[in-house]
């Protein structure tokens, strides 16, 4: 059985559920890199180009720890999935650095899905992958069809509150009684930003657990039901942002500082990404009108230090909760 690597960072958190269930279907086992470990952050700062930011530096670390495990390296050229926006730059070049930069490498499948080509452009894409490994066209087609339904089972666990992590725990052992949400708390945060930052534990210095262990309740973007979103539109500004995440991010900020559903807004951002910068811009600008919601940017790049990220969420908390009961007894 031919073995597929696909790398734990970047579009993992959003798109593994539906990649797993179609290779598996066609017959193709699925091999991934794992949990982040500084290892693998080390290695990926070793390879990556000086200047980029530390999600894409994380990706070459962790093809370097897939690299001798698999046959094949699933990295997509991924640029549109909603038929509107496109997805970072370095997405789109993603498999060419790792081929002109990563030595002894398998062959990697970089198959181009731009949904701005057609309706049909996403089957076509995945014909095309399954064509490497002999998968009949019905075969794939039904794949495709479980894998859909695998997404939109991932999709629903994330809508309830779970993370991408315990949602795919939750998809493959639905009986584990210990991922449970956690019980309402007198705090409740928006962390926004994008997926890949925020749930990647070992770059975020574990932000979400931290929250959760000082009692808040914690709401990400993917947490939020994709309508609610789209009712947004382009956020005040002249024509929507131009890439996906970034659009995302700044449509659920709208959405929470208006509605008034959290009683605080952090924004992780990645040192040395252009997108990011202009996304926390804007995000700002937002919190501003909204001056009853604390509003914090918290940087994050290789050199994030735990204890640093931990004094100033615990300082941000405190400092919230001690509002809100200010607030509280005013009233």
């Amino acid at each position: 059985m031919a073995r597929i690597g696909i790398p734990s960072a970047l579009l993992y958190y959003i798109y593994y559920p539906f990649w797993l269930t179609f290779f598996n279907e066609i017959g193709v086992q699925v091999v991934t890199s794992g949990r982040t470990t500084k290892n693998i952050l080390d290695k990926g700062v070793r390879e990556a180009l000086a200047d980029a930011c530390v999600p894409i530096k994380l990706f070459f670390g962790h093809v370097m720890d897939l690299k001798d495990k698999a046959d094949y390296l699933f990295i997509p050229r991924v640029v549109c999935l909603n038929g509107k926006t496109i997805y970072c730059p370095k997405f789109l070049g993603l498999p060419d650095m790792i081929r002109h930069s990563l030595d002894d490498i398998p062959p990697i499948i970089d198959v181009r899905i731009d949904t701005r080509q057609g309706r049909l452009s996403l089957i076509k894409a995945y014909l095309e992958i399954g064509s490497y490994f002999g998968a009949s066209r019905n075969t794939v087609l039904r794949a495709y069809c479980l894998a859909r339904a695998a997404l939109r089972r991932y999709n629903l666990l994330l809508m309830k509150g779970f993370s991408p992590i315990e949602a795919m725990e939750l998809i493959k052992n639905p009986d584990n009684k210990k991922l449970v949400l956690p019980p309402k708390a007198n705090l409740r945060f928006a962390v926004l930003g994008y997926p890949y930052a925020i749930y990647d534990s070992f770059i975020s210095v574990n932000i979400l657990d931290k929250l959760k262990k000082m009692g808040v309740n914690v709401l990400t973007a993917e947490n939020i039901n994709p309508l609610l979103l789209s009712l947004q539109k382009n956020c005040g500004l002249p024509k929507r942002l131009f890439w996906t995440f970034s659009d995302k991010a700044l449509k659920a900020a709208h959405y929470l500082f208006r509605h008034d559903r959290v009683d605080a807004v952090l924004h992780l951002t990645a040192f040395g990404c252009g997108p990011d910068s202009l996304l926390n811009k804007f995000i700002e600008l937002e919190a501003k009108q909204h001056r009853d919601i604390p509003f914090m940017t918290l940087m994050i790049d290789e050199h994030t230090g735990e204890a640093g990220m931990a004094t100033r969420l615990e300082a941000f908390v405190d400092m919230v909760r001690r509002r809100k009961e200010a607030f509280a007894c005013q009233n």
